[in-house]
């Protein structure tokens, strides 16, 4: 199984040189498992993975989770080219909303007052499913989902095959604020990450930013951490990266967390997350 970043930012696009080798675009992960092309959320980032799809001739089908629609993770769709080729088939997966339908809510953000091409000009066979709390199988890749606290429906994801497992939560309120999920939440959230070879998690913001930001559905670094630690991850990737952190900074930050992965005789690698090559994912590894 082999991860690829193709955009880590949050909230908004930030491209410039203060952020050129993290990557400015927003919310999209590759994942490929054998044949199967699973691909975590839509922001800016899938116009050039889909720009690479188109290239690939041989690639005809791609199965897109979205975690939610809050524009980061969405406002790429509109640019992914192979949604306009008739011979691919494109499975869109994600959580029900109250009140609106995944084509709904795609057709919204590509109405004439907010896009000049319009839906109907989407050619590729798409079909629209929803995944609350669930799970989904296909050619050996179970994919399971479970609420987590960020404002509206918003899932984490879970892909496994061939013996590993990587976990994608790009928006979760760890602690703080004010949310509609049960007593046990924490426990559930633990057990869905556990022992994850590859841990993609919100980690917008320090400790000491959040004081002035609760309630605004995003977590720390150290409390992405705290949850890695506990689920006992192999690799937790920080994600989410807020729009005016440079490069320099989250090169500290991880140097930080990593001395503290030494002191504390973890088994843990820690790094923030990356566009850029495909990780290679096996059973306890991953390499780059």
């Amino acid at each position: 199984m082999t991860v690829r970043c193709w955009g880590t930012r949050g909230s908004v696009p930030s491209p410039g040189h203060a952020t050129a080798r993290y990557g400015g675009n927003t919310s999209c992960v590759e994942v490929k498992a054998g044949d199967c092309r699973i691909i975590l959320d839509a922001g800016t980032g899938i116009r050039l993975l889909g720009e690479k799809l188109s290239s690939e001739r041989t690639t005809k089908r791609a199965s897109i989770f979205l975690s939610h629609f809050h524009w980061d993770h969405i406002h790429g769709f509109p640019f992914f080219a192979p949604a306009y080729n008739p011979n691919f088939e494109l499975r869109i997966t994600a959580p029900a909303q109250e009140g609106a339908d995944i084509e709904s809510v795609l057709r919204r953000q590509m109405g004439p007052v907010h896009f000049p091409i319009p839906y109907d000009a989407l050619s590729a066979n798409i079909t629209f499913h929803n995944l609350n709390e669930g799970s989904w199988e296909h050619e050996g890749v179970l994919m399971r989902s479970m609420r987590v606290r960020h404002t509206s429906f918003t899932v984490g994801y879970r892909v496994e095959a061939f013996g590993c497992a990587v976990v994608f939560i790009p928006d979760n309120e760890l602690v703080g604020g004010s949310y509609s999920t049960p007593p046990e939440w924490a426990e559930k959230l633990e057990e869905f990450v556990s022992e994850a070879d590859f841990l993609l998690h919100d980690a917008m913001f320090t400790t000491e930013e959040y004081s002035s930001r609760e309630g605004w559905g995003h977590s720390t670094f150290s409390q992405a951490m705290e949850l890695a630690e506990r689920a006992r991850v192999k690799q937790l990737q920080f994600f989410h990266h807020a729009p005016s952190r440079s490069d320099t900074e989250l090169d500290r930050i991880v140097q930080h967390f990593r001395e503290e992965v030494g002191v504390r005789g973890l088994d843990m690698e820690v790094n923030a997350a990356a566009e850029g090559a495909p990780v290679t994912i096996g059973p306890g590894t991953a390499s780059g």
